[in-house]
């Protein structure tokens, strides 16, 4: 899922960081100042809470952040808590696709018809004229499922389980999207779930046990699971609110599978700088399936997309890739990375209202300063 929102709502912050570990010990050269300063922005956006973690090659890892994990108990942030990374799941499941193309297994420019025969065949649309490319880079042309009438109350939804090829379905009612850029940019969670059923369909895997096998035993990284229909996160949690009559409530508890491929993963902000660091320094895809990903258009908000990943060019020269994340559970997801991989800024925000453009100036600054 993915959204993007710039209103504040005002709430109390202690600001926090945490000494790295002894797997992320910093180097005497660290200057932690533009962490420090990053913090005490992050304490004025108006989120219930994030959780922070920075990278780079003085510095190592660090995990910190500023407000309450949870609202109810007073449980400050410290930088481990788990949460829902939403649509930051389409760059893991876009890298599982792009391995795949790397070992023969699928072609970007193949039809979706040719693995999954005679699903797409509609007054508006048609299989065998949409790619895999298209899929991965939203232009496919297909609507996103959570268009549909059945998706206006989302709550009335929120302990169902749904399997991907229901949502696939309720998008094919659908009329085609007219928000489409003049590239044919217009961003669809169907587009994802339809990629994760083409991973089934090729490797007789789920997409979740794909990310599992593929991505998240090879970097070891404990904190990140594929729910299914799981409700829960794992302790600790960043708890997700969102705004209801002027006050914050609990929506941490959620059944997510329908959101499936396209922002069903939960992980730690530790987590998901290890994989976007690995991704970008070359550790996941061979040089030819990373530069296919990194072939952008211009989306609707104004940056470029590639295949799964969004490209920020803030201050003239200097870019950095990321994607944003928005789940129905409050939760909220943004990050950033350096071409080379070597710095990474990576915040969970548990509240569905903060300020956006704030954060993201916070990370852009944090990213450039941070050696």
């Amino acid at each position: 899922m993915r959204g993007r929102t710039s209103a504040v709502f005002a709430l109390a912050f202690t600001a926090s960081l945490v000494t790295p570990t002894a797997t992320s010990v910093a180097k005497p050269q660290c200057d932690t100042k533009p962490i420090q300063t990053a913090l005490k922005a992050l304490n004025g956006v108006g989120a219930s809470g994030i959780s922070v973690t920075v990278k780079s090659p003085r510095c190592g890892v660090w995990n910190g952040g500023v407000g309450l994990a949870d609202l109810r108990t007073g449980r400050e942030v410290v930088g481990n808590e788990h949460s829902r990374i939403a649509s930051n799941t389409k760059t893991w499941v876009a890298t599982v696709v792009l391995q795949l193309v790397g070992e023969g297994k699928i072609k970007l420019d193949d039809s979706v018809d040719r693995y999954l025969p005679g699903l797409i065949r509609t007054e508006h649309y048609d299989g065998r004229k949409i790619t895999v490319r298209q899929l991965l880079q939203h232009t496919s042309g297909l609507p996103d499922y959570l268009e549909a009438p059945f998706w206006e109350d989302l709550e009335a939804h929120r302990w169902d389980h749904f399997e991907p090829l229901q949502t696939v379905r309720q998008a094919l009612k659908l009329p085609p999207p007219e928000d489409r850029t003049p590239d044919g940019f217009s961003y669809s969670n169907t587009n994802y779930n339809l990629a994760g059923l083409i991973v089934q369909k090729v490797t007789g895997r789920s997409i979740g046990a794909e990310i599992k096998k593929r991505l998240i035993k090879p970097l070891a990284l404990r904190g990140t699971f594929w729910p299914g229909d799981r409700t829960s996160l794992p302790k600790p949690d960043l708890r997700g609110y969102v705004v209801q009559r002027g006050n914050l409530v609990d929506k941490t508890a959620w059944n997510v599978s329908a959101a499936d491929a396209s922002g069903a993963l939960v992980s730690t902000s530790a987590d998901a700088t290890a994989f976007w660091t690995a991704l970008w320094s070359g550790k996941l895809l061979a040089p030819a399936q990373l530069a296919e990903m990194k072939k952008t258009i211009p989306d609707d908000a104004g940056e470029g997309y590639g295949l799964g990943v969004e490209r920020y060019e803030r201050t003239p020269g200097f870019v950095t890739w990321g994607h944003s994340g928005y789940m129905e559970s409050g939760h909220k997801f943004r990050n950033a990375v350096t071409e080379d991989g070597r710095r990474a800024v990576t915040l969970m925000v548990g509240s569905e209202r903060f300020n956006s453009e704030k954060v993201d100036s916070v990370i852009e600054k944090l990213i450039h300063d941070i050696r």
